[in-house]
């Protein structure tokens, strides 16, 4: 049980803007007891689905603090683009390291609807982790 709540805090942790490797916790908790994959990928993705909506909380908020055609790093630049070309669908992509905060925290910045922006950002990482255990399973 124990390695169930490392699971889900340490997939929320590494989808706030905090550095984290969610894969590799998973990977270790799954060979540890492979029998609790289910689980494991249900704890992964609702943490990370949480983590990920804190982002879209703090863009919201922080939608009077700073444009995002201000920012000028290269991951704000490459998510503002790809939010334009693709809408909320880039919120499939919430997963990748870097560009997925800040498609996330774009998104509540640009106050896109809460329940259509959880259900996407939630389907990407599932399937982010569905291929993980999938991989780890068949080896």
């Amino acid at each position: 049980m124990t390695s169930l709540w490392m699971m889900f805090s340490g997939a929320f942790l590494a989808a706030t803007l905090l550095p984290g490797g969610s894969e590799v916790l998973l990977v270790a908790f799954l060979n540890d007891a492979p029998s609790t994959w289910w689980q494991l990928l249900l704890m992964a993705t609702l943490g990370n689905t949480l983590g990920a909506m804190t982002s879209y909380g703090l863009g919201r908020a922080g939608r009077l603090a700073k444009n995002p055609q201000d920012i000028q790093s290269k991951s704000h630049q490459t998510a503002l683009k790809w939010i334009e070309r693709y809408g909320m669908w880039a919120l499939l992509l919430s997963w990748l390291p870097l560009i997925g905060d800040v498609l996330c925290l774009l998104a509540g910045w640009l106050k896109w609807p809460l329940v259509a922006s959880t259900l996407l950002i939630f389907v990407g990482k599932i399937l982010r982790y569905s291929v993980i255990v999938f991989i780890f399973m068949s080896v």
